[in-house]
């Protein structure tokens, strides 16, 4: 049988499934397909199923529970630091009044950006352009998500809030869940299992042979140099990763319901993770 896996290009992705890319992970005579495609082009993806194991933002899958489960393993959160809201260092220091460029209305920095500030006023950009345009002036404030939050001061840009550290500081230590890999209910309890046995592997995998992974996520830094990278792929690929644990899921929890609470999602979510 074959099984399409989605996942962003970006240097911790690549990490955490380089043991399924390498063929480093056996795969037990399935076929496992990778397909590469930006966060929200994933999160739209998944409300049409189209593939069997996805990662998808936290916000979309508040949107997706009647199609798919959650693997325990797998997720990337921000544990005291997240996606950066940025100013130009003579610009703006809060978001009263200005435009913000966000990455997406289904990922998980435009919800907690919403949760910071119900009332901010956004434009939809996609993620890589952001930067720039807060930087030549088209937006007062840009949201940054993967490689930006360790380049955006090299650019000249400044902090207005790192919304990881603002979720730490409101839920007493939780990180900050921002992006998860869910599976297809559809695939029978048997075909979930075996994927998600793979999956934890590729990432164990990762973790135990760390330079080798890196070496591979290295061409997906998107100019990050090695140090940068090894910074990138720590922050998002690490215990957290291979297992939510009791905390992690405790996360998840307390974003979704907060989410509903302020009606920012469709409807209350019960957390349901796969074997």
């Amino acid at each position: 049988m074959k099984v399409t896996v989605a996942h962003s290009p970006d240097s911790d992705d690549a990490f955490m499934f380089y043991g399924l890319a390498s063929g480093k992970v056996p795969t037990d005579g399935l076929q496992i397909d990778h397909v590469l495609a930006d966060i929200e082009t994933l999160n739209r993806a998944a409300f049409e199923g189209k593939y069997e194991v996805t990662a998808v933002s936290f916000n979309a899958y508040a949107h997706l529970t009647d199609r798919y489960l959650l693997l325990p393993h797998g997720s990337s959160m921000g544990d005291g630091y997240g996606p950066i809201l940025v100013a130009r260092k003579d610009g703006p220091t809060s978001t009263r009044g200005i435009p913000v460029a966000v990455p997406g209305t289904l990922t998980t920095a435009f919800l907690a950006l919403r949760l910071y500030d119900p009332d901010v006023r956004y434009r939809v950009m996609h993620f890589d352009r952001i930067q720039e345009a807060v930087r030549r002036g088209e937006v007062a404030a840009g949201l940054l998500i993967h490689e930006g939050q360790l380049t955006y001061e090299s650019e000249g840009l400044a902090k207005i809030v790192d919304l990881g550290e603002w979720w730490r500081e409101r839920t007493g230590g939780l990180p900050l869940p921002l992006g998860g890999n869910v599976i297809r209910r559809d695939l029978g309890l048997p075909m979930i299992e075996k994927v998600s046995r793979l999956l934890h592997a590729s990432i164990a995998y990762g973790l135990a042979h760390r330079q080798e992974a890196l070496d591979y996520a290295l061409q997906f830094g998107r100019g990050l140099d090695r140090a940068r990278a090894d910074r990138f792929v720590g922050m998002y690929v690490n215990e957290l990763t291979l297992e939510y644990g009791d905390r992690g899921r405790a996360a998840v929890r307390r974003l979704l319901d907060e989410a509903w609470e302020k009606r920012l999602i469709p409807k209350q979510i019960e957390v349901e993770f796969s074997a």
